[in-house]
């Protein structure tokens, strides 16, 4: 068993693999630059922010929002911290062609990308089966090719070995199957309490707060508080939409049983149309909220403006990004659609 896990973890096999693929190294790539290890390469990162954008609509029954979105944040942080307590590295180059030197800060086990993936294609397939219509099989084709094309494009790009991306899966399979049980609870939770909004920020917040700390600094906090504050943005969302009867409920039993429509040249310019409103209002809005925040920790922190620096500081970088992304989550799910009734898209 070890020498499987050892062979899995080796970075031939992805190099073999890239280069299957018709990926070869540059003739002038430094070995020293792109081979870097997460000291190196953290004096040198850009901050970047990698998010997961996660919406859903409204309802009752296991399709619920909530559900979708509460599954990708619970694995995409369960996997973000296990890659700074594990500290396994990514790939060595040579031989391994790196094609995202600007996470070359952070470690590799598990691969983030492979866990979110599997999440999202199979917890929305279970999740659906019973309220639309359509093949099982089809769904099951659907997402694990979904997963699996994810999980080979980390290997092409050589951010992690297949032992990163098989522990990937692997930890997101076993959360499926223990947290199933509480999806129907879960889906509940949004209209179960006012308070519940007040534990939708606080929690996340004091995860991304005491996140665990790094010897070199990496944008695995920062990506980390991006996806829960997001999380926690449509979940507060999806509360106040039912809260304030922003959406209708079903009327029918659940789970009710919905056709999917065929997809029309109409449908399609309508869907285009109801996008392209959707992110030019989120954009603007992350763009004045980052800002503002910014401007005020700043202030309040005595920071010169503008010290690019001084956002990866624990007391500034977790306030703006998690007020930042929150906004855009409510935006998403209240704001947006408010947006597009008003206009008649709806």
């Amino acid at each position: 068993m070890a020498e499987l896990l050892r062979s899995l973890q080796d970075s031939q096999l992805v190099a073999r693999f890239q280069r299957r693929c018709g990926l070869f190294p540059a003739p002038d790539d430094d070995p020293r630059e792109n081979g870097a290890g997460p000291g190196e390469g953290a004096a040198r990162a850009p901050g970047v922010d990698h998010h997961s954008a996660v919406n859903g609509k409204g309802g009752g029954g296991p399709a619920n929002g909530l559900l979708r979105v509460a599954a990708p944040q619970l694995v995409m942080y369960i996997g973000q911290v296990a890659k700074d307590i594990l500290k396994w590295p990514r790939p060595f180059t040579p031989p391994v062609v790196k094609l995202e030197k600007r996470v070359i800060a952070e470690y590799g086990m598990p691969s983030t990308h492979a866990m979110a993936a599997t999440a999202i294609s199979f917890t929305l397939l279970i999740s659906t089966m019973d309220r639309y219509q359509y093949p099982f099989a089809l769904g099951l084709v659907m997402a694990v090719t979904f997963s699996t094309l994810v999980c080979l494009s980390r290997l092409y790009t050589g951010m992690h070995t297949v032992l990163d991306v098989l522990g990937g899966i692997l930890i997101t399979a076993v959360l499926i199957i223990l947290t199933y049980p509480a999806w129907t609870l879960i889906d509940r939770l949004d209209s179960a309490s006012p308070l519940f909004p007040v534990c939708a920020i606080v929690v996340p917040f004091f995860l991304c707060y005491n996140y665990p700390v790094s010897e070199y600094y990496s944008p695995t906090r920062a990506d980390t508080t991006t996806i829960l504050a997001a999380g926690a943005g449509v979940t507060i969302g999806f509360w106040i939409n039912r809260f304030f009867q922003l959406v209708a409920e079903p009327t029918e039993a659940l789970p009710v049983i919905q056709h999917i429509p065929p997809l029309t040249a109409g449908m399609l310019v309508l869907g285009l149309t109801k996008f392209m409103v959707g992110i030019v209002l989120i954009l603007l809005v992350r763009q004045v909220v980052q800002n503002l925040s910014l401007q005020v920790l700043y202030s309040w922190f005595k920071v010169v403006t503008r010290n690019k620096e001084a956002r990866r500081r624990l007391e500034i970088e977790v306030p703006y990004k998690f007020v930042t992304y929150t906004s855009v989550g409510i935006c998403a799910t209240t704001v947006v659609p408010m947006l597009h009734r008003f206009l008649g898209l709806l």
